[in-house]
């Protein structure tokens, strides 16, 4: 599974990157609002620290636009993956633009119906949002369980399942279970997936006993 980290804050990707666990990035308008930067200045300086896929956003609705504003996006580097929502002119924008050659991650998806259409349209991704499904009592999990065995049934269906809106590690290890491609994360989530208590009891109780031996290793 590759995990694409959920945020526009370069600080906490260049933190997550140094790691070599981040295979990308997802970004969308609000996470670039709360920055407070230029839009594209923060997606070019992203693209910098991690060489997979960013996903950036357009803000049109309309199938035209959305066109013109994706291929502005695609220019910034090789690695944009372009972000259109899972409406009929997303779904037009994404054929069009795939076809050019360009990454097409298609944001929005809550049904296995979306994930169909996404998926002829030439989409590279697929983002449900399972956390806003489990919001509305709706069993996200279902969701990607649904959509990765349709995808296996044909073999031309090249769209990777991205898992979105994650709210905990036991969504990521669930997606993981199910066989999903990605998993986009947010830095609190990831953090909290190298934790455990056993660990650090363990740990404490190894640098117990070392430090009694008055041994150093350098």
């Amino acid at each position: 599974m590759k995990f694409f980290v959920d945020t526009a804050d370069i600080d906490e990707i260049r933190d997550l990157a140094d790691t070599g666990l981040v295979d990308g990035v997802t970004t969308n308008p609000s996470l670039v609002a709360k920055t407070g930067r230029d839009f594209i200045e923060v997606v070019e300086e992203i693209c910098k620290v991690v060489d997979g896929p960013v996903s950036a956003e357009v803000a049109a609705t309309d199938c035209d636009t959305m066109i013109e504003e994706g291929r502005k996006l695609s220019k910034i580097a090789d690695n944009i993956a372009v972000k259109v929502p899972l409406t009929r002119d997303g779904l037009k924008a994404c054929r069009t633009l795939s076809q050019g050659g360009t990454m097409v991650n298609v944001t929005l998806c809550f049904s296995p119906n979306q994930a169909i259409l996404a998926a002829k349209a030439g989409a590279k991704f697929v983002s449900p949002f399972i956390g806003r499904l489990d919001d509305i009592a709706t069993d996200g999990m279902g969701l990607i369980e649904d959509i990765v065995d349709i995808y296996a049934n044909y073999p031309d269906f090249t769209t990777e399942v991205l898992v979105a809106s994650v709210r905990h590690p036991m969504h990521v290890v669930e997606a993981a279970k199910m066989g999903a491609h990605v998993a986009t994360i947010p830095p609190a989530v990831m953090t909290a997936m190298f934790n455990h208590p056993l660990t650090d009891k363990g740990l404490a109780a190894f640098l117990a006993d070392w430090e009694k031996t008055g041994q150093s290793i350098l």
